[in-house]
């Protein structure tokens, strides 16, 4: 069986994640908090609502500004994360998460021209 990280995961949102429980997804969003033990932080999109992050191990690193953050959706609606990604905003380039949720209504919207997801054949 493929890996999580072998098989296509939609880009996705908050309000988008009833929609993709049990399945892989990647998330993009700001780090408000994170809890004392390192093992979950809480981030927001686009939109300013909020999700939890669950990690496996501890954080071992200072975590702040955007990640990306590749993992499963579970029953809570948190993701259950297998791996993340701090995105850089030297040079006062800041990622904007709005617009970058905007990216992600219009390929949601519009399937047919933004095919990511590939069906497996059996």
């Amino acid at each position: 069986m493929a890996g999580i990280m072998d098989v296509p995961k939609p880009r996705i949102n908050c309000s988008m994640l009833s929609q993709h429980i049990n399945r892989p997804v990647c998330f993009v969003g700001r780090v408000e908090k994170v809890h004392p033990t390192g093992k979950t932080f809480t981030v927001s999109d686009g939109e300013g609502k909020s999700a939890t992050v669950e990690l496996n191990e501890p954080l071992e690193e200072e975590l702040s500004g955007v990640v990306e953050v590749i993992g499963m959706v579970s029953n809570k609606g948190g993701i259950m994360a297998t791996t993340y990604h701090m995105l850089r905003e030297d040079k006062g380039i800041l990622f904007d998460l709005e617009l970058y949720n905007e990216a992600l209504k219009v390929v949601h919207d519009f399937p047919q021209h933004y095919p990511f997801e590939v069906a497996s054949s059996g």
